[in-house]
């Protein structure tokens, strides 16, 4: 395989492990290239393999997806704001013993007062598409919308993997790494809104890499700073609108940003195309092209707070002019605007200054590596009670936020593989790989570490690391071309590693979606004292 050390290595510098199969190396490539030499069985392999995983992704969290009937964790928070959202245009406010009536399929505890809440509306405006969608009895209702974006993203990933990697087989190893994921599982199968940051996000990343192709073939022809970048614009509204669900996904729009530049400014030096002057001119393109896009996509996600007037500080600035209003320079900025703008500085101060203790909270340093993942549910039953017939103590049924285990462990190994092979070999794909993981998890360990946060929030770029670990399976399985011994034990040591992944998700399966099991196979799960 040749390795370029350039600033932009070439696509073709990673293994073509089926796409172009060649008739050469191992039996197993021999007989794989005559297979796919069919037009029929190429077409059949490059649907359906990524079908199959999209079906078992899909399976994984559409399965019993009602279970438990009660309200999990923070969805007694964005399960109940959705709803009121759908009928005021704003989150209002519940009373006492609002859980125990919603759980009862009673959803009438709700009071058109206003209720502050920590994150923008657009991620409970989904979540209220299928509460309308199924029914708010239905308890896969409030949970129908995550599920299917889960799916969705499952699909988007394997897209990006086939773009990246120009491979059938590793796109579907990535889809199949995130379909069986107890992270991705749970946060797909529970109504919070990091799976929201997370899609957004991904779909995000995806237009940075389309916009890489479209400036890369117009290159050639380059005679001045490109004025218009179709998918870089649609990476700054997707970003704008990953921050109308949580405001983390402002630092995916500024890192993509950052990336957007120093990428343009690495390939128009190495094509010759642009001087120093024009590359400024170049980056003030690109920050107008993202920026103002991403800013009206998070406004609009505000609609129902701006064209109503009931929400929470909708008319701060109103009930008393003279002490709120803006003055001098601003002051022509409309009313709607500067509520806008307070209602959002109040929620960044409740933000930063969250520091509650919780039993499960985490340190971000810790999150590849699971060592404090978030217990959403859990109902302990006595022998005898219930549908437990397990002896003393009796039965856990659980819902763990507890990634595969050999899958967050790989991904812990491949950011540090990530982060040498882009320092050694310059690799745009290992870079754009460190930006993605960077954006999600970066600002949590530098600003953040000190407040209450959970290990679910790394939902929001597992899908860079598991890109991540298919790099080194690409890297592992090498080509047709390679030593047969080589090659024989990559694909050996990589079909190891998949069967490993699956049954670890067998194994872990009923902690990740509530199956009421016995405690002592609960408890055998409880790898380090930390998870329990």
């Amino acid at each position: 395989m040749t390795r370029v050390n350039q600033p932009e290595a070439d696509v073709a510098d990673l293994p073509d492990f089926d796409d172009e199969p060649e008739p050469t190396g191992t039996a197993l490539d021999r007989w794989w290239a005559r297979v796919l030499s069919r037009p029929r069985n190429k077409t059949l392999w490059d649907w359906g393999a990524p079908t199959a995983v999209t079906v078992l992704a899909a399976l994984l969290r559409l399965w019993h997806l009602g279970y438990p009937h009660t309200l999990v964790f923070d969805e007694t928070y964005y399960v109940k704001d959705a709803w009121t959202l759908s009928h005021l245009g704003y989150e209002g406010a519940w009373r006492n013993g609002a859980d125990t009536a919603f759980n009862a399929g009673d959803p009438s505890f709700w009071s058109a007062s206003p209720e502050f809440v920590a994150h923008p509306p657009l991620g409970k405006w989904l979540i209220a598409l299928g509460e309308h969608a199924l029914g708010i009895q239905d308890s896969a209702g409030w949970r129908i919308s995550t599920a299917v974006v889960g799916i969705l993203a499952v699909i988007v990933l394997m897209l990006i993997a086939k773009r990246l990697f120009r491979s059938t087989l590793l796109a579907s190893i990535a889809g199949l790494l995130m379909a069986v994921d107890g992270s991705a599982i749970v946060m797909s199968r529970v109504s919070l809104l990091d799976d929201f940051v997370m899609f957004f996000a991904l779909l995000g990343f995806g237009a940075i890499l389309l916009d890489r192709d479209w400036r890369d073939k117009r290159i050639p022809l380059l005679k001045g700073p490109v004025l218009w970048r179709p998918w870089l614009l649609t990476a700054g509204l997707l970003f704008g609108l990953d921050a109308g669900v949580k405001w983390s996904g402002f630092y995916f729009l500024a890192v993509f940003g950052v990336y957007s530049v120093l990428s343009d400014y690495f390939a128009y030096r190495r094509a010759g195309v642009l001087h120093t002057v024009e590359g400024v001119a170049q980056a003030v393109i690109t920050f107008v092209t993202m920026v103002p896009i991403a800013i009206a996509a998070y406004i609009a996600s505000w609609t129902g707070w701006l064209v109503t007037s009931g929400g929470w500080d909708r008319h701060w600035v109103e009930a008393n002019p003279k002490a709120n209003a803006w003055h001098g320079l601003l002051a022509w900025v409309p009313y709607w605007a500067q509520n806008l703008w307070h209602y959002n500085t109040e929620l960044y101060g409740y933000s930063i200054n969250l520091h509650a203790t919780h039993p499960y909270q985490s340190n971000p340093l810790g999150w590849l590596l699971m060592l404090r993942p978030t217990s959403m549910y859990y109902v302990g039953t006595a022998p005898g009670q219930g549908n437990c017939t397990a002896a003393a103590p009796g039965c856990s049924a659980a819902i763990t936020d507890l990634g595969n285990p050999f899958i967050w462990w790989a991904a812990s190994l491949a950011l540090l593989g990530l982060i040498y092979w882009f320092a050694r070999y310059r690799d745009w794909r290992a870079g754009l790989l460190l930006a993605g993981i960077g954006a999600g998890w970066l600002p949590w360990v530098i600003l953040y570490h000190d407040r209450t946060i959970f290990t679910f929030y790394a939902i929001a770029f597992e899908p860079y690391l598991l890109l991540g670990i298919v790099f080194f399976i690409a890297l592992a399985l090498g080509t047709a071309t390679d030593a047969t011994r080589r090659r024989v034990r990559g694909i050996a040591l990589v079909g190891a590693y998949l069967v490993v992944v699956c049954a670890a998700s067998v194994f872990f399966w009923p902690l990740w979606s509530g199956i009421q099991t016995s405690y002592a196979y609960w408890h055998a799960h409880m790898w380090l004292r930390s998870w329990i």
